[in-house]
Order: structure tokens, then sequence, then C-alpha cells
């Protein structure tokens, strides 16, 4: 499952997230067989794609990347992907080779994959010092202080995505991801949090989970469904008003829990 790091869900937007089965070779193997340098600590992905940009009243062309440590890249989920959902990989999804980096947000996936190196250094360019950072405020409003934090990996989330009718009975539907799921609970308005009903099958841990919620007595008007996701570590989804959440400038990464409003026909 590949996300946004934008999608915030305050309003989703369309294209947001997605799901898809990847295939491809093991960036691990690659790096053992290239041998790298002791000094190696970085790894930078530069993808074809590439814009005009000014620095300091200077134009330059620069080409999309982005960069993950030597010791993140090692990991044996990664691939440098060529196959998605059992066919070759279409040219807008990164063809003929793209990054796949699960449990990661999608900016880090880079796709038309051209070249890849290893720095001594972190990588400083325009998505990963610059416009993928999440700035929160840590100080006091009289003496405010900020920390600043490059867009990475995945963060737990949930939602309700939408409320089925059967007759006169109602069920509500969604999905939670970003870390494997130990359960979903719902509430209704300001009533009790109860338990979601997960889907079985889940195929990996980097995969989205399927929920349902049976909704009994549900009564006429408008009403407010708000989830929360726990996962295996027992990490429980934040509320939007966590200091987490609440105190970010910066509208990546927002993975706190997320009302939606629906109207029950009299």
């Amino acid at each position: 499952t590949l996300e946004c790091s934008g999608n915030s869900g305050l309003p989703f937007f369309f294209g947001g997230i997605g799901n898809a089965t990847w295939a491809g070779t093991p960036l691990a193997l690659l790096l053992e067989e290239a041998d790298v340098l002791k000094e190696g600590s970085e790894v930078v992905f530069f993808g074809a794609d590439k814009g005009e940009e000014t620095v300091r009243d200077t134009p330059m062309v620069q080409h999309f990347a982005r960069s993950m440590s030597l010791e993140e890249a090692m990991h044996p989920g990664i691939l440098l992907c060529y196959e998605m959902n059992g066919e070759a990989l279409p040219d807008r999804n990164g063809a003929p080779l793209r990054l796949i980096a699960p449990g990661w947000y999608g900016i880090a996936n880079v796709k038309w994959l051209e070249r890849i190196e290893i720095w001594d250094t972190r990588l400083a360019n325009r998505f990963m010092a610059r416009d993928y950072v999440t700035i929160r405020q840590v100080g006091t409003e009289d003496e405010p202080k900020w920390t600043e934090t490059w867009v990475g990996k995945a963060l737990l989330k949930s939602a309700p995505a939408r409320v089925v009718q059967n007759g006169d009975q109602y069920r509500i539907e969604g999905a939670a991801w970003g870390a494997p799921i130990s359960s979903v609970e719902v509430r209704i308005d300001d009533g009790p949090w109860q338990s979601a009903e997960l889907a079985s099958g889940q195929q990996s841990e980097y995969t989205w989970t399927f929920w349902t919620f049976d909704w009994a007595d549900a009564t006429s008007g408008q009403h407010a469904i708000t989830t929360r996701a726990t996962d295996t570590d027992g990490n429980v989804q934040p509320t939007q008003d966590d200091p987490l959440i609440a105190n970010k400038i910066t509208y990546w990464e927002s993975n706190g829990q997320i009302t939606r409003q629906v109207n029950i026909p009299g």
C-alpha cells in the first residue's frame, strides 16, 4: 500500500492512496554486489523526471531525487521494480524501473529510476530538505521552538470509507494501514469506542487491512463516525489534538483520527 504523505483525510483526495502487487529485484542484492565502500552511508535515487528551479537567483535543472540511509536501503523488502499486478510496469507508474520501499510514504518510491549513487552525506535537495519537511512547534507560545524532520516512513492510520445499508441494517466499512494492524475501533458521535471486525487473509504487513462494523440501532439524522487503529506493537492512532498532530504547521504526515459525517435517512 502506497500513500501520499499529503493525504491527510481532511479530506482525502483521488489517487492519494493505492494498493498493488509489485515484483522486481531486491535492492540489497545489488548493493552487496557493488561492494559499497565503508565511507558510504547514504543511498541516493535519481529519477528521469526533472524540472527547473531557482536557487539564490540562479535557475537550474534538477532531477527528482530522494535518499535513505544505507542501513535502511538494505531492507530485504525494498525492490527495483519492473512489474505491477503481474504485468509490465506501466509508464505512468514509473516504467521501465522504479523503487518500491514498503512502509515508506509514496514520495520515497522514486519512479523512472535512472541511477543510484552512494554518498557519505545526506541528500539535501528540494525533495528532502525543503518541500517534504514536517515542521512542528515544540516550544511555548512565548518562546517558540521548531523541529524539522524529513518525510520518510508511513504512519499508522485508519479511516471510515462508507456506510452500506441492507434493509434496515447499516454497516460501516473502512481500512487501516501504515503498520501491521492489531485492532480497529469505531465511535459513533460521542459514544463509546467499539471494536470493528478485521478482514481475514491479509497477505503482507505492508498491505492495508479492511474492516467492518455492524451499526446496531442506527437512528435517522446526522452522525459523526470516528475510527482509530492500534498496531501490533501497541501504538494507537493519535487524535487530531495530539501535540504531534496539532503542533504541525505543515500538512505532511497527518495521521490523526478521521471523523466522517454521514446522514441516515428517516
